[in-house]
């Protein structure tokens, strides 16, 4: 009989980690789940099949609760978690001099502070579920270059791939592997808020006035499944993730031009 695999999912309430669970437990995993938003976690298990989904409500910037929820979900499955999947971030943006001190130190708390406090508290549980066991951190297709209104999130994001790539080196003798997802813009409820407090108009409506393009989430629940089982680092998702890897190698210069047209279309939304 094959031996039970495990995935912990944080973010997993909507979006990329409820799509992660749902491929996940498709493929027979136990799937642990983690948000702030009980309700949504609540509906993703709903969706999961009955007995294959443990959830568990903390903020990822709590070590505390990193510890508890691992423990207990670790104990469903003799001690191990084959996955650690740090997917919870937020999404805010804009200008650094429209950002708040509030807002700008939210997004480093939880878009990177908490993907380390992640990384630290699942490595014992991977350790003893290794070899072949991942961590599996949801980067951004910001993090390949610096954009206009993205610069605290874009930060935040490039930190994450640079902990991924470390990480990959550090617990390869261990047989755990570090792998990253960067997708460019998913269509998810994040995009449906304005990118900080000084903007009324919702992150999704600059993304469509920019013409740039919606990866759908089932996409990247692929490529988390992909880059748990394959060798590559980084997993790049969606036609302009791919595009703009190849430019930022190729003719960065062109980059630019794709950060002013974001930029415009941010402030045509606003009327500035």
């Amino acid at each position: 009989m094959p031996e039970q695999k495990s995935i912990f999912i944080t973010g997993g309430a909507s979006g990329i980690g409820r799509a992660i669970a749902q491929k996940f437990a498709a493929e027979g995993w136990l799937v642990g789940i983690a948000d702030r938003n009980t309700v949504g976690l609540n509906e993703t298990r709903a969706l999961l099949p009955e007995g294959m989904c443990y959830t568990y409500t903390f903020d990822v910037t709590n070590r505390q609760g990193w510890d508890v929820a691992l423990s207990d979900f670790a104990a469903h499955n003799g001690g191990k978690i084959d996955v650690v999947a740090n997917n919870a971030g937020l999404p805010a943006g804009g200008a650094i001099d429209e950002v708040s001190y509030e807002e700008l130190d939210l997004l480093i708390d939880v878009n990177l502070r908490g993907v380390f406090y992640g990384a630290k508290a699942a490595f014992p549980y991977l350790k003893a579920a290794a070899p072949g066991s991942c961590l599996l951190n949801t980067a951004s297709a910001a993090a390949i270059h610096g954009m206009a209104n993205q610069s605290v999130y874009g930060a935040t994001k490039a930190g994450v791939r640079s902990l991924t790539e470390s990480l990959d080196a550090e617990w390869r003798e261990y047989g755990i592997k570090s792998r990253s997802l960067m997708p460019s813009f998913i269509d998810t409820p994040l995009l449906q808020v304005p990118p900080n407090r000084s903007r009324n108009t919702p992150i999704r409506d600059a993304v469509v006035a920019a013409g740039l393009e919606f990866t759908p989430v089932e996409v990247v629940a692929q490529a988390a499944w992909d880059g748990v089982h394959g060798e590559r680092t980084h997993m790049l998702v969606g036609k302009t993730a791919r595009k703009l890897a190849r430019v930022a190698k190729w003719m960065p210069w062109l980059l630019k031009r794709r950060a002013n047209t974001l930029k415009k279309a941010h402030n045509d939304s606003e009327g500035r």
